[in-house]
């Protein structure tokens, strides 16, 4: 671990409210994420975790509380969240009539990726698809899916990366990979933020631990610091906070 509680955090989360209709799905989060760290949040199904990931991507708007990345309010900033965000969540959302290729391209014109063909064979060579890159994405499988949406994720260098179940779907062999980019992808100042229900992968990853349920965060702290059993008990079953469409972390 390379940072400290000095450290001003990427992620900085208070008071974090969320419901839809009358189910409330995050319930007064306190939460941050520290430059050059892993975040890895636990919890069962429907606890909250792709909501609170939805809301630091920009792509569901908080209903109180204050919400940061890099020193900005999220509800105020989006263009500029965006910018420092790339989001891997639960669906791949790609393009499923265009190609890899087409889908990334897409993406660096949107972010204003400078060199955008070299940026995209990049971040195709890490992600170890560089010869699906001319295949419709809807003709690739789930695993290859979830590999070029964490492509795109990487492609503008976001200072904080957000990850939903990366793990779903992906062989062996991928996960090798997947691993060590979240591991390499930490450092030069910049975060990770995953959800897993893997308690081995998100303990040997993650820098600190945050558990969550009923939307709110049962325990926040360093992975040294946790007791397995503390985190074997953070999946006692599926909840119902969260919306259908949220459903899956």
């Amino acid at each position: 671990m390379e940072s400290g509680e000095a450290d001003s955090p990427i992620v900085h989360i208070r008071g974090l409210e969320k419901s839809y209709g009358p189910n409330a799905v995050l319930r007064g989060v306190d939460l941050d994420a520290y430059p050059n760290e892993v975040l890895t949040l636990f919890g069962p199904n429907g606890a909250g975790k792709t909501t609170l990931l939805r809301v630091l991507a920009t792509l569901t708007r908080p209903d109180a509380g204050t919400v940061r990345v890099d020193g900005r309010d999220v509800a105020r900033a989006g263009e500029f969240t965006r910018q420092m965000t790339g989001a891997a969540l639960h669906s791949p959302m790609l393009y499923g009539h265009l190609t890899a290729r087409e889908n990334l391209l897409f993406h660096a014109r949107m972010f204003r990726v400078p060199r955008r063909d070299e940026r995209v064979a990049e971040v195709a060579g890490i992600m170890q698809i560089e010869d699906r890159l001319d295949n419709l994405a809807r003709e690739l499988s789930n695993g290859l899916q979830r590999r070029v949406s964490l492509a795109r994720a990487l492609l503008h260098r976001p200072r904080l990366l957000l990850l939903d179940e990366p793990e779903a779907g992906l062989d062996d062999t991928a996960l090798q990979l997947l691993d060590k980019v979240i591991r390499e992808y930490r450092h030069g100042g910049r975060a990770v933020v995953m959800t897993t229900h893997s308690l081995e992968r998100g303990l040997a990853l993650g820098d600190r631990v945050g558990i969550i349920s009923s939307g709110r965060i049962a325990h926040y702290g360093e992975t040294s610091a946790v007791e397995p059993e503390l985190l074997r008990g953070a999946f006692p079953k599926t909840e119902r906070n969260e919306p259908v469409d949220a459903m899956g972390s």
